[in-house]
Protein backbone atom coordinates (compact mmCIF):
# COMPACT_ATOMS: atom_id res chain seq x y z
CA UNK A 1 0.00 0.00 0.00
CA UNK A 2 2.54 2.60 1.19
CA UNK A 3 4.57 1.90 -2.71
CA UNK A 4 1.13 1.62 -4.96
CA UNK A 5 0.41 5.30 -3.81
CA UNK A 6 3.36 7.06 -5.05
CA UNK A 7 3.52 4.51 -7.56
CA UNK A 8 0.16 5.34 -9.46
CA UNK A 9 0.81 8.55 -8.44
CA UNK A 10 4.21 8.67 -11.21
CA UNK A 11 2.51 6.76 -13.60
CA UNK A 12 -0.50 8.89 -14.06
CA UNK A 13 2.03 11.70 -14.39
CA UNK A 14 3.67 10.40 -16.74
CA UNK A 15 0.79 9.62 -18.96
CA UNK A 16 -0.71 12.71 -18.39
CA UNK A 17 2.89 14.04 -19.91
CA UNK A 18 2.98 11.71 -22.62
CA UNK A 19 -0.50 13.00 -23.81
CA UNK A 20 0.80 16.65 -23.69
CA UNK A 21 3.75 16.14 -25.62
CA UNK A 22 1.81 14.40 -28.41
CA UNK A 23 -0.39 17.59 -28.18
CA UNK A 24 -3.81 16.85 -28.57
CA UNK A 25 -4.92 20.27 -30.57
CA UNK A 26 -3.32 19.33 -33.10
CA UNK A 27 -4.96 16.04 -33.92
CA UNK A 28 -7.52 17.51 -36.21
CA UNK A 29 -4.32 18.81 -38.67
CA UNK A 30 -3.96 14.83 -39.57
CA UNK A 31 -7.13 13.10 -38.60
CA UNK A 32 -8.94 15.71 -41.33
CA UNK A 33 -6.48 14.54 -44.31
CA UNK A 34 -6.60 11.09 -42.70
CA UNK A 35 -10.69 11.14 -42.98
CA UNK A 36 -10.77 12.56 -46.74
CA UNK A 37 -8.51 10.07 -47.86
CA UNK A 38 -10.53 7.34 -46.48
CA UNK A 39 -13.54 8.88 -47.23
CA UNK A 40 -12.58 9.30 -50.92
CA UNK A 41 -11.71 5.72 -51.25
CA UNK A 42 -14.38 4.48 -49.93
CA UNK A 43 -16.93 6.48 -50.77
CA UNK A 44 -18.74 6.65 -47.95
CA UNK A 45 -19.09 8.50 -44.75
CA UNK A 46 -18.29 5.26 -42.41
CA UNK A 47 -16.57 2.79 -44.02
CA UNK A 48 -14.33 -0.22 -42.93
CA UNK A 49 -13.81 -0.49 -39.01
CA UNK A 50 -9.93 -0.43 -39.77
CA UNK A 51 -10.68 2.69 -39.63
CA UNK A 52 -10.69 2.76 -36.24
CA UNK A 53 -6.85 1.83 -36.16
CA UNK A 54 -6.14 4.35 -37.89
CA UNK A 55 -7.52 7.28 -35.91
CA UNK A 56 -5.30 6.11 -33.06
CA UNK A 57 -2.24 5.75 -35.50
CA UNK A 58 -3.05 8.96 -37.31
CA UNK A 59 -4.04 10.59 -34.01
CA UNK A 60 -1.70 10.16 -31.04
CA UNK A 61 0.99 7.57 -31.71
CA UNK A 62 2.11 9.69 -35.06
CA UNK A 63 2.28 13.09 -32.90
CA UNK A 64 3.71 11.18 -29.90
CA UNK A 65 6.57 10.06 -32.16
CA UNK A 66 7.69 13.19 -34.05
CA UNK A 67 6.77 15.79 -31.22
CA UNK A 68 8.50 13.93 -28.92
CA UNK A 69 12.04 13.44 -30.84
CA UNK A 70 11.55 16.94 -31.81
CA UNK A 71 11.29 18.13 -27.95
CA UNK A 72 14.25 16.05 -27.01
CA UNK A 73 16.28 17.34 -29.55
CA UNK A 74 15.43 20.89 -28.89
CA UNK A 75 15.52 21.12 -25.25
CA UNK A 76 18.74 23.33 -25.53
CA UNK A 77 16.80 25.94 -27.40
CA UNK A 78 13.66 25.57 -25.30
CA UNK A 79 15.23 26.04 -22.22
CA UNK A 80 15.83 29.80 -23.82
CA UNK A 81 12.49 30.09 -24.67
CA UNK A 82 10.21 31.54 -21.82
CA UNK A 83 6.67 30.63 -23.96
CA UNK A 84 7.96 27.11 -23.74
CA UNK A 85 6.44 25.51 -20.94
CA UNK A 86 6.84 21.56 -21.61
CA UNK A 87 7.07 18.05 -19.86
CA UNK A 88 10.99 18.39 -20.32
CA UNK A 89 11.48 22.14 -19.85
CA UNK A 90 10.03 21.14 -16.43
CA UNK A 91 11.98 18.22 -15.92
CA UNK A 92 9.60 15.70 -15.48
CA UNK A 93 10.62 14.03 -18.64
CA UNK A 94 14.40 14.09 -19.80
CA UNK A 95 15.42 13.90 -23.29
CA UNK A 96 16.35 10.07 -22.84
CA UNK A 97 12.73 9.58 -21.74
CA UNK A 98 11.44 11.48 -24.81
CA UNK A 99 13.30 9.51 -27.39
CA UNK A 100 12.48 6.36 -25.86
CA UNK A 101 8.70 7.43 -25.81
CA UNK A 102 8.92 8.78 -29.49
CA UNK A 103 10.51 5.96 -30.94
CA UNK A 104 8.42 3.24 -28.92
CA UNK A 105 5.13 5.15 -30.41
CA UNK A 106 6.67 5.01 -33.99
CA UNK A 107 7.52 1.13 -33.84
CA UNK A 108 3.16 0.94 -32.20
CA UNK A 109 2.34 3.02 -34.81
CA UNK A 110 3.97 1.36 -37.90
CA UNK A 111 2.91 -2.38 -36.19
CA UNK A 112 -1.17 -0.70 -36.32
CA UNK A 113 -0.71 0.57 -40.20
CA UNK A 114 1.00 -2.90 -41.04
CA UNK A 115 -1.88 -4.89 -39.34
CA UNK A 116 -4.59 -3.42 -41.69
CA UNK A 117 -2.56 -2.87 -44.99
CA UNK A 118 1.42 -2.58 -45.93
CA UNK A 119 0.64 0.76 -48.21
CA UNK A 120 -1.06 2.06 -44.70
CA UNK A 121 2.52 1.06 -43.26
CA UNK A 122 4.17 2.61 -45.93
CA UNK A 123 2.15 5.90 -45.42
CA UNK A 124 3.08 5.81 -41.74
CA UNK A 125 6.27 5.30 -42.11
CA UNK A 126 6.87 8.45 -44.67
CA UNK A 127 5.14 10.49 -42.15
CA UNK A 128 7.56 9.29 -39.09
CA UNK A 129 10.46 9.66 -41.40
CA UNK A 130 9.59 13.26 -42.45
CA UNK A 131 9.44 14.30 -38.65
CA UNK A 132 12.87 12.17 -38.34
CA UNK A 133 15.00 14.50 -40.89
CA UNK A 134 12.74 17.63 -39.44
CA UNK A 135 14.27 17.50 -36.17
CA UNK A 136 17.85 14.98 -35.79
CA UNK A 137 21.08 15.70 -36.79
CA UNK A 138 22.87 15.76 -38.53
CA UNK A 139 19.84 16.68 -41.32
CA UNK A 140 18.01 18.63 -38.55
CA UNK A 141 15.54 20.32 -41.47
CA UNK A 142 14.24 22.57 -39.27
CA UNK A 143 17.64 24.67 -39.29
CA UNK A 144 17.17 24.53 -43.15
CA UNK A 145 15.23 27.53 -44.59
CA UNK A 146 12.56 25.96 -47.12
CA UNK A 147 13.29 22.14 -46.24
CA UNK A 148 11.86 22.52 -42.31
CA UNK A 149 8.23 23.77 -44.33
CA UNK A 150 8.52 20.89 -46.66
CA UNK A 151 9.47 18.40 -43.95
CA UNK A 152 6.45 19.47 -41.97
CA UNK A 153 3.62 20.01 -45.00
CA UNK A 154 4.67 17.08 -47.37
CA UNK A 155 3.90 14.35 -44.64
CA UNK A 156 -0.02 16.58 -43.54
CA UNK A 157 -0.48 16.92 -47.12
CA UNK A 158 0.56 13.98 -48.96
CA UNK A 159 1.26 10.82 -46.04
CA UNK A 160 -1.81 11.56 -44.20
CA UNK A 161 -4.62 11.38 -47.13
CA UNK A 162 -2.07 8.50 -48.48
CA UNK A 163 -2.76 6.49 -45.00
CA UNK A 164 -6.73 6.99 -45.02
CA UNK A 165 -6.99 5.42 -48.83
CA UNK A 166 -4.68 2.71 -47.81
CA UNK A 167 -6.96 2.24 -44.84
CA UNK A 168 -9.60 0.93 -47.34
CA UNK A 169 -7.69 -0.56 -50.39
CA UNK A 170 -3.84 -0.07 -51.97
CA UNK A 171 -2.67 2.79 -53.85
CA UNK A 172 -3.82 2.18 -56.93
CA UNK A 173 -6.56 4.71 -58.58
CA UNK A 174 -5.35 6.94 -55.50
CA UNK A 175 -6.22 10.70 -57.12
CA UNK A 176 -2.67 12.19 -56.26
CA UNK A 177 -4.22 16.03 -57.46
CA UNK A 178 -6.33 15.43 -53.74
CA UNK A 179 -2.68 15.51 -51.79
CA UNK A 180 -1.79 18.68 -54.00
CA UNK A 181 -4.48 20.30 -52.98
CA UNK A 182 -4.25 19.53 -49.28
CA UNK A 183 -0.41 20.14 -49.40
CA UNK A 184 -1.49 23.75 -50.40
CA UNK A 185 -3.61 24.17 -47.51
CA UNK A 186 -1.62 22.55 -45.17
CA UNK A 187 1.35 25.31 -45.91
CA UNK A 188 -0.91 27.93 -45.69
CA UNK A 189 -2.07 27.20 -42.05
CA UNK A 190 1.54 26.44 -40.85
CA UNK A 191 3.33 29.36 -42.11
CA UNK A 192 1.87 31.72 -39.62
CA UNK A 193 2.67 29.77 -36.70
CA UNK A 194 6.23 30.09 -37.73
CA UNK A 195 5.99 34.08 -37.36
CA UNK A 196 6.08 34.36 -33.23
CA UNK A 197 8.99 32.11 -32.94
CA UNK A 198 11.30 34.18 -34.95
CA UNK A 199 12.90 36.15 -32.03
CA UNK A 200 13.66 33.00 -30.35
CA UNK A 201 14.60 30.95 -32.95
CA UNK A 202 16.76 33.78 -34.50
CA UNK A 203 18.03 33.60 -30.46
CA UNK A 204 18.56 30.03 -30.62
CA UNK A 205 20.49 29.90 -33.62
CA UNK A 206 17.83 28.49 -35.88
CA UNK A 207 17.93 29.63 -38.94
CA UNK A 208 13.83 28.10 -40.31
CA UNK A 209 12.38 29.94 -43.47
CA UNK A 210 10.60 32.57 -41.39
CA UNK A 211 13.98 33.73 -39.93
CA UNK A 212 15.65 33.69 -43.60
CA UNK A 213 12.83 35.85 -45.29
CA UNK A 214 11.15 37.48 -42.89
CA UNK A 215 7.41 37.65 -41.21
CA UNK A 216 6.02 39.70 -44.65
CA UNK A 217 6.69 37.19 -46.74
CA UNK A 218 6.37 34.41 -44.88
CA UNK A 219 2.84 35.33 -44.58
CA UNK A 220 2.71 35.58 -48.27
CA UNK A 221 4.04 32.36 -48.98
CA UNK A 222 1.12 31.01 -46.88
CA UNK A 223 -1.31 33.73 -48.32
CA UNK A 224 -0.19 32.27 -51.96
CA UNK A 225 -0.77 28.78 -51.14
CA UNK A 226 -4.46 29.51 -49.61
CA UNK A 227 -5.50 31.69 -52.65
CA UNK A 228 -4.21 28.81 -54.72
CA UNK A 229 -6.36 25.80 -53.03
CA UNK A 230 -9.41 27.63 -54.00
CA UNK A 231 -8.26 28.44 -57.38
CA UNK A 232 -7.47 24.68 -58.10
CA UNK A 233 -10.65 23.39 -56.15
CA UNK A 234 -12.86 25.79 -57.57
CA UNK A 235 -11.49 24.36 -60.81
CA UNK A 236 -11.82 21.20 -60.16
CA UNK A 237 -15.11 21.28 -58.94
CA UNK A 238 -16.34 23.21 -62.33
CA UNK A 239 -14.63 20.32 -64.04
CA UNK A 240 -16.85 17.77 -61.75
CA UNK A 241 -13.25 16.09 -60.95
CA UNK A 242 -13.15 14.55 -57.27
CA UNK A 243 -15.78 17.24 -56.78
CA UNK A 244 -19.50 16.60 -57.05
CA UNK A 245 -20.09 19.03 -60.69
CA UNK A 246 -22.87 20.88 -58.80
CA UNK A 247 -20.59 22.30 -55.96
CA UNK A 248 -19.21 24.46 -57.73
CA UNK A 249 -22.05 26.52 -57.51
CA UNK A 250 -21.67 26.91 -53.32
CA UNK A 251 -17.57 26.12 -54.01
CA UNK A 252 -16.94 29.51 -56.01
CA UNK A 253 -19.12 31.95 -54.01
CA UNK A 254 -17.14 30.60 -51.03
CA UNK A 255 -13.46 31.06 -52.69
CA UNK A 256 -13.12 34.84 -52.40
CA UNK A 257 -14.75 34.83 -49.07
CA UNK A 258 -12.21 32.79 -47.55
CA UNK A 259 -9.28 34.06 -49.13
CA UNK A 260 -10.62 37.53 -47.44
CA UNK A 261 -10.89 36.07 -44.27
CA UNK A 262 -7.36 34.71 -44.46
CA UNK A 263 -5.82 38.28 -45.21
CA UNK A 264 -8.06 39.83 -42.73
CA UNK A 265 -7.06 37.78 -40.05
CA UNK A 266 -3.44 37.21 -40.94
CA UNK A 267 -1.79 39.53 -42.76
CA UNK A 268 -1.02 41.97 -40.23
CA UNK A 269 -0.97 39.15 -37.09
CA UNK A 270 2.76 38.35 -35.59
CA UNK A 271 1.92 37.84 -31.76
CA UNK A 272 0.98 34.59 -30.87
CA UNK A 273 -2.48 35.43 -29.62
CA UNK A 274 -3.22 37.34 -33.09
CA UNK A 275 -1.84 34.70 -35.29
CA UNK A 276 -4.03 32.04 -32.79
CA UNK A 277 -7.13 34.05 -33.67
CA UNK A 278 -7.05 34.53 -36.96
CA UNK A 279 -6.19 31.02 -37.37
CA UNK A 280 -8.73 29.70 -35.19
CA UNK A 281 -11.61 31.97 -37.26
CA UNK A 282 -10.48 30.55 -40.26
CA UNK A 283 -10.14 26.87 -39.27
CA UNK A 284 -13.83 26.86 -37.42
CA UNK A 285 -15.01 28.41 -40.68
CA UNK A 286 -13.37 26.64 -43.06
CA UNK A 287 -15.05 23.13 -41.47
CA UNK A 288 -18.57 24.48 -43.19
CA UNK A 289 -17.09 23.64 -46.93
CA UNK A 290 -15.46 21.03 -45.75
CA UNK A 291 -18.47 19.33 -44.08
CA UNK A 292 -20.92 20.17 -47.12
CA UNK A 293 -17.78 18.47 -49.47
CA UNK A 294 -18.14 15.02 -47.70
CA UNK A 295 -21.78 15.27 -47.86
CA UNK A 296 -21.85 15.55 -51.40
CA UNK A 297 -19.13 13.22 -52.18
CA UNK A 298 -21.18 10.64 -50.19
CA UNK A 299 -24.06 11.24 -52.06
CA UNK A 300 -25.95 12.57 -48.74
CA UNK A 301 -26.67 16.06 -50.22
CA UNK A 302 -27.06 17.34 -54.05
Amino acid sequence: MTTAGPFLGRTRQLVLDLWEISRPGLFLVSLVPYYLGYLLAGEKLIGPATGLIGLVVWGPLVWLAVLAINDAYDLPGDLLNPRKNTPLTAGRISERGAKVAAYCAAALALALSFAVRPEMALATFGFLACGWVYSVPPLKWKNRPGLDVVSNCIPLGVFTVLGGWATVKSFEGFPWIVAGVVLLVEIALYTPTMIPDIDSDRASGYTTMAVKIGARRTYLLGFVCWTGFWILTTALAAAGEVFPSWMVWFWAPCAPVFIWLYHHGLAHAREPKDIGKGMLRVGKLFLIPCVVFVLGYAGIVG
